[in-house]
């Protein structure tokens, strides 16, 4: 079919799922309210199902929900009569999507939820069908049109759907005060959760592997510790034990300017004082901020009394995923 256009097919299937979902926005209602409400209210889990296309959105919907502070899963409604509604119990709330409201597998399951007394949120094209008069809420989520010319294969219903569903998710995040970090909990192997929950603590190095001289120190010495424990840099510390000042690869090329003796200068007439720290146990994601900010490469994290306990550099935050 050479002389197909096939842009003007995916302009009218785009335009046609638009139109679906702005039409969502007259259709909320008290239902809406009341399924947040029934949500919010769950002792236990989120169980959604559905059959067909609708069971995909419904797997989507239950995984948005999960990673945004209320804990749902998937059943699938055909192995629900064939063992699996054991995994439903009474604390639970269910959320079933039909865009007929009548699918024969979901329909098969209100004489036992009824029994359990569990509560019954229907997502469905259809606020007459069998469905929504069992629920306590209805999501209208119906479409005059499906994108697909034949008026068969859900497109615009399935968008509808997981819309919806979005926006349960995102009212009940919101109406529990769910914040980014415990977002990262949820992912902690992404990077937000890198970012949200790595300490500085975590990556820094420490001990013997924290590069450090007194400010008597000749800069030959120190050049010789800061190529030793390789990072780049190297602190100075006070007979106190705080930090008096840092030295880094810019301060030696500034000093080699300068015609420094590297022999015979002390390492306190060339280190940069009053240089930038992080305070233990802030998150590494700040000290990220600490350095673009300065535009550095590296820094010390110090202790309350301003000692220093840990150093660490770009490279550092790069290993750990923070950059």
């Amino acid at each position: 079919m050479p002389d197909f256009d096939y842009i003007a097919s995916a302009r009218r299937s785009i335009s046609m799922e638009r139109d679906a979902v702005d039409s969502l926005l007259t259709r909320l209602d008290d239902h809406f309210v009341t399924a947040c409400q029934t949500l919010l209210a769950c002792s236990a889990r989120i169980v959604v199902t559905g059959m067909g296309k609708s069971g995909h959105i419904g797997k989507k919907i239950a995984a948005t929900l999960a990673s945004t502070g209320s804990p749902a899963f998937f059943v699938h409604p055909g192995e629900a009569s064939h063992g699996d509604m054991g995994m439903i119990t009474g604390k639970d709330v269910v959320i079933a999507l039909s865009n007929s409201g009548n699918t024969a597998e979901l329909v098969t399951l209100l004489p036992l939820l009824k029994r359990l007394a569990v509560p019954l949120i229907s997502i469905t094209g259809n606020p007459s069908s069998t469905l929504a008069r069992a629920a306590v809420a209805n999501l209208h989520t119906g479409v005059e049109m499906e994108a697909c010319p034949l008026n068969l294969a859900p497109t615009s219903s399935t968008t509808t759907a997981l819309v919806m569903g979005d926006a349960l998710a995102i009212a009940l995040l919101e109406a529990r005060g769910f914040s980014a970090e415990d977002f990262a909990f949820s992912h902690p192997g992404g990077t937000l959760g890198r970012r949200l929950l790595l300490l500085v603590d975590d990556i820094m190095h420490v001990g013997e592997r924290m590069p450090m001289v007194n400010p008597d120190t000749s800069l030959r010495d120190a050049l010789l510790e800061m190529t030793r424990k390789g990072l780049g840099l190297t602190g100075i510390a006070n007979p106190d034990g705080t930090l008096a000042g840092i030295f880094t690869d810019g301060d030696l090329r500034r000093a080699l300017d300068h015609g420094v003796d590297i022999h015979q200068s002390p390492i306190s007439a060339v280190m940069t004082p009053r240089c930038k720290t992080v305070q233990q146990g802030v998150l590494a994601a700040e000290a990220l901020k600490v350095m673009e900010d300065a535009k550095i490469s590296g820094l010390f994290v110090i202790d309350e009394q301003g000692r220093p306990v840990g150093a660490l550099n770009m490279h550092d935050l790069l290993r750990a995923g923070v950059v």
